[in-house]
């Protein structure tokens, strides 16, 4: 396992899609697109599942995987590499650091696809949808900009609402079991590593779809 692991982490390295923890990224975007097409970020992507396939779907708009595991992250690279899909990226970072790698409201839409749920109290700060990442989500979102949430978490989702509550964002769509009537529509139906897991235990899935008021 070890052997593999550094062989991800050598290989991505050397991938031009892949950049780890790099300077002054909010102004390089644009040049690596080779556009000004709408940016979307899958944030915790893992695998990238989600960047990779609404990439394919919408090359009118550039995709941006960002997450810190190196190992999980070269899943998705390699994919699109071989797949030669052109408008996705991937961004080894921790999100605590999102608003140095974006300008102010230079993302259209973020995805965040069954994030660890940090069910500890004790924990709570580190959940993705904490009052302190939306503060920074709103940094960065464009005015219109919109957040969906897919998770299986009970206690995350409740815990989402009250954040979303707390800033004023505007509910776009609320679904608690997108599974309830077989298989969603795109791009519900991608499925993440860890969601293919949880669906074979039985396993509801929640999808919460936000818009920030842009404050």
């Amino acid at each position: 396992m070890k052997a593999k692991k550094l062989f991800r982490f050598a290989a991505i390295s050397q991938f031009e899609h892949v950049f780890e923890f790099p300077e002054g990224m909010a102004d390089k975007w644009e040049t690596f697109f080779g556009n000004q097409q709408d940016l979307i970020l899958e944030l915790a992507c893992g695998k990238g599942e989600y960047s990779v396939n609404l990439a394919k779907a919408f090359p009118q708009k550039n995709f941006i995987g960002v997450d810190i595991k190196g190992n999980r992250m070269y899943v998705g690279a390699k994919k699109a590499l071989d797949e030669q899909v052109k408008n996705v990226a991937f961004l080894r970072t921790r999100i605590e650091n999102i608003t140095t790698y974006f300008h102010p409201h230079a993302v259209s839409e973020i995805w965040i696809t069954f994030p660890d749920p940090f069910l500890r109290d004790s924990k709570a700060k580190n959940r993705l949808t904490h009052h302190k990442f939306l503060a920074m989500y709103q940094q960065i979102l464009k005015p219109d900009g919109c957040i969906h949430l897919k998770t299986d978490s009970k206690e995350l989702f409740e815990f989402t609402l009250e954040m979303v509550a707390h800033h004023q964002c505007e509910v776009l769509e609320l679904n608690p079991d997108v599974y309830a009537h077989g298989t969603p529509a795109f791009p519900l139906n991608i499925q993440t590593f860890y969601e293919g897991m949880h669906l074979a235990d039985g396993k509801n899935h929640s999808i919460y779809s936000f818009q920030t008021s842009g404050n």
